[in-house]
């Protein structure tokens, strides 16, 4: 699988119909109808997609939405949603983080508390990183293994691609995600400012 399928995979995810959980059967089935190493392979790029939006500017927009609440494991869930929405809104967003102010589904978060907000409606997509393990341990019947055998594959595959992994942001002037910390966000602190029901 390589960049652009998975991509292409994402992108389709991302445009189903239905609930967050339905379209993560869809690409459960999706990757059950592959070769095992095609999950492994679709773990390697989730992660290493998740690892290019870990940056300070995407940390800040994902705590200015989520109110300064958000944890080290909320931004890495924050990052799967993020790689859930699509190529086109991911990079868009690794590239500018304020551009997350112009997705629908942030704006309808704007001026109501978090407390107000659907699981489906948070922007964070825990699950996200399951769907490839849950495939791969049914193709190969490891579902008893706590996932071991399935992390050794990610970790050898991830070995094997790491040189195209990293060619394809060498591309790049500047390291990945390279932003002055605390970079004004002006679209999202004005749908998300310091100090109202949302924080």
């Amino acid at each position: 699988m390589n960049d652009d399928a998975f991509w292409a995979l994402i992108d389709e995810l991302s445009r189903r119909p239905g609930d967050r959980d339905e379209r993560l059967e869809w690409l459960r089935a999706e990757l059950l109808r592959r070769p095992a190493a095609e999950s492994v392979v679709f773990q390697v790029r989730l992660e290493d997609a998740c690892g290019a939006a870990d940056t300070r500017a995407v940390w800040q927009v994902a705590n200015r939405v989520e109110g300064g609440a958000c944890t080290d494991d909320g931004f890495h869930d924050f990052t799967l949603w993020l790689v859930g929405q699509g190529r086109k809104v991911y990079e868009s967003v690794v590239a500018d983080p304020d551009a997350l102010a112009d997705l629908p589904g942030i704006r309808a978060l704007a001026g109501r508390h978090r407390d107000e907000w659907d699981d489906d409606e948070w922007p964070e997509w825990e699950e996200l990183d399951y769907v490839a393990q849950d495939a791969f341990d049914e193709l190969t019947g490891q579902e008893d293994d706590d996932g071991e055998e399935f992390l050794d594959a990610v970790e050898e595959a991830a070995e094997e691609l790491a040189d195209e992994l990293s060619a394809e942001w060498e591309e790049d002037d500047e390291p990945r995600g390279a932003r002055p910390e605390g970079e004004a966000i002006p679209r999202l602190t004005a749908l998300f400012p310091v100090g109202t029901s949302g924080s």
